[in-house]
């Protein structure tokens, strides 16, 4: 496989995640969460469990960031990807049917590997944001559902769908961020 294929294939892969993110996210934005049928918490047996506002706010906060973050993320290697498949394409000429010249194709000269490698990195670093930001909005739809961690009536379940979510995203983002080191020095 050529290092251009690898490229795009890499490229790839950061679009095809980042668009399954952004369906997460819009989903999250298409859910009412001032709904009083979507939460599980009753009020009377647990007052102090209840959300308020400010968890509904901070639920759309990071949706919305998390879909600016993997909308930049797509868009930073969408640009890198045509750039690799332009200067791959090299200088070719377009010719009619008689055989002649009809205009050169342009070429973007060789591709700055220093520059590629920083887009790399800088699109890596908008999908971990926005898988960040995803994790913390599914925080608040936890405290939505189930009601708010820190509550004196407590919300074993709340802890049981959050710790594993702390535990897996990050151990998932550290083995991304490693990869892309490692891309990135090779």
């Amino acid at each position: 496989m050529s290092a251009t294929s690898i490229h795009i294939t890499a490229l790839d892969g950061i679009v095809n995640v980042n668009s399954l993110f952004t369906l997460a996210v819009f989903i999250g934005l298409a859910w009412n969460p001032t709904d009083p049928n979507n939460s599980l918490v009753d009020p009377i047996q647990h007052p102090g469990c209840t959300p308020g506002p400010k968890v509904a706010e901070n639920l759309i906060t990071f949706h919305v960031y998390s879909f600016s973050c993997f909308l930049f993320s797509s868009l930073v290697a969408l640009g890198l990807k045509q750039v690799v498949r332009l200067v791959r394409g090299g200088a070719h000429h377009h010719h009619n049917h008689e055989d002649r010249v009809l205009w050169p194709a342009f070429d973007l000269a060789h591709i700055n590997r220093t520059a590629l490698r920083v887009g790399y990195v800088v699109s890596a670093a908008g999908s971990v944001c926005g898988s960040v930001f995803l994790m913390l909005a599914l925080v608040n739809v936890v405290q939505i559902k189930l009601g708010m961690l820190g509550c004196a009536g407590g919300s074993r379940h709340g802890y049981g769908a959050v710790v594993p979510l702390f535990i897996l995203v990050p151990s998932g983002l550290l083995i991304y961020v490693c990869t892309v080191f490692y891309a990135f020095t090779r």
